[in-house]
């Protein structure tokens, strides 16, 4: 694909973003007319509306706006690391999901809620598991087959099926009038509680770690063509790779920690983002953080209109993110097979 028609995708895909998260600041049991939205936020700079309703303003920043861009930065940030994980280990079947990354950060998050810890302390504690569970899997894989991607993806399921083993058991321990409500509410994903306060936990880890990828995405181009060349090249193999998986999963603990465990994003999102600018990870991760965010965002618009009680986002994400990665994994078979 052209370098030309990649960036105008990712340019189509920003646009996209803005629109849709402008039309979701309306959405909700208090609609709000897309002009008065604007109208709204044009206050919001410094241009006094005297025919603005108090209430409207208080939906809008209050309520809607933090909770729009927790989920924007939260979607980015898992697509981003997908399309990372997919690259450095050369593997379509890796996303932070699947090798046990979120139940490792979601092992240390319900420590924290188990015991009571602040935000900022289950946000570290979520980052402490999920680069444990990093380095089990890591290890299992070095151990056992070091060049069999199949491996990569059995040493998840083994590490993440341990953590999760742990998530339980921390849940049958939990009071069970307060603690294990709020796990489970908090296992199942949501932005319901979104605030200020999140967005600026979520916003450091997710910026820091999200721009330090994208100026490692030459690096990642250089790791998927295998070790062998990555070391004729001058790169250094592990050095690199452990930075990026530190990275990936500073990102991951901090959407686990705001937002809970929200799963097939990563996994899911990296391949459309791959059918619509190709594999150059130049483009790619761009544009799998804009398409993550858009995804994400849609989602939760439908989690919070679709009913009147809010749908958690980790049930609509497996729901819609299992047949689309079926449709897409058929489809590259096929492609496979006729190439």
């Amino acid at each position: 694909m052209s370098l030309a028609r990649s960036r105008l995708v990712i340019a189509l895909l920003a646009v996209a973003l803005v629109i849709v998260a402008l039309a979701s600041l309306g959405l909700g049991r208090y609609e709000i007319p897309p002009l008065k939205v604007l109208r709204i936020l044009a206050s919001g700079l410094g241009l006094p509306d005297p025919s603005l309703i108090e209430v409207e303003r208080n939906v809008v920043f209050n309520v809607r706006l933090p909770r729009i861009l927790v989920a924007i930065f939260a979607g980015a940030g898992l697509a981003l690391c997908g399309a990372a994980l997919q690259g450095v280990f050369r593997n379509p079947l890796v996303g932070p999901h699947i090798i046990g990354v979120s139940s490792g950060a979601a092992f240390g998050g319900t420590l924290a809620i188990l015991f009571g810890a602040s935000r900022s302390m289950l946000l570290l504690g979520a980052f402490a598991f999920g680069m444990l569970s990093l380095l089990m899997v890591y290890a299992l894989h070095a151990l056992v087959a070091r060049r069999n991607m199949l491996a990569l993806v059995l040493a998840g399921v083994i590490v993440g099926g341990f953590f999760g083993a742990l998530v339980s058991l921390v849940q049958y321990l939990a009071d069970t009038e307060e603690k294990l409500p709020r796990i489970v509410f908090w296992l199942l994903g949501s932005f319901a509680t979104a605030d200020y306060e999140k967005l600026a936990l979520i916003l450091g880890p997710i910026l820091v770690g999200g721009i330090l990828l994208l100026l490692l995405r030459w690096r990642i181009n250089i790791l998927s063509l295998g070790e062998d060349d990555a070391q004729a090249l001058g790169i250094s193999v592990a050095g690199t790779r452990w930075l990026i998986l530190a990275l990936i999963s500073l990102i991951v603990s901090a959407q686990v920690a705001v937002s809970g465990v929200i799963g097939w994003v990563g996994l899911v999102v990296p391949h459309l983002a791959r059918m619509m600018v190709g594999p150059d990870h130049r483009q790619l991760l761009p544009a799998s953080a804009l398409a993550g965010a858009l995804y994400m965002l849609l989602i939760d618009d439908v989690a919070r209109t679709a009913t009147d009680s809010e749908i958690p986002l980790g049930i609509l994400t497996a729901l819609l993110g299992a047949p689309i990665f079926a449709l897409v994994f058929f489809r590259s078979q096929r492609a496979g097979q006729n190439g």
